[in-house]
């Protein structure tokens, strides 16, 4: 089974940047759509990003012109630059591989596989 994982969480002021990595290993990923989600406890998972085989990036609107996902099929990974952070973004983000062509990018449920996150804690 893939294997993802998160790394680049931590501790930021308002206003600073994380760059977060999604490194996969056991098979390439250079094929699926890759995910960035992210989750504050007691609350319901919330989509951020997604970025296709092909590069065509999607944003919630709540991190849109804030966040830039790409990825780096050489090294299989996908990475997600989050910059002018604020509080409520924080929460452990994870990364995931979509498998179902039926469900839209941004629903959970569209994905199979995913890491076991990273936390990330904006300070004001």
């Amino acid at each position: 089974q893939i294997r993802l994982v998160e790394s680049g969480g931590g501790l930021v002021q308002a206003g600073g940047s994380l760059r977060l990595s999604c490194a996969a290993s056991g098979r390439t990923i250079s094929g699926s759509t890759m995910g960035w989600f992210r989750q504050v406890p007691g609350k319901e998972r919330e989509f951020v990003a997604a970025i296709t085989w092909g590069g065509g990036q999607y944003y919630a609107d709540s991190v849109k012109g804030r966040a830039t996902i790409s990825r780096d099929n050489a090294k299989n990974t996908v990475d997600l630059q989050m910059n002018s952070l604020k509080p409520e973004d924080t929460a452990v983000y994870s990364c995931a591989e979509k498998t179902n062509i039926y469900r839209a990018y941004a629903s959970q449920d569209a994905y199979s596989y995913w890491g076991q996150g990273t936390q990330v804690t904006v300070s004001s």
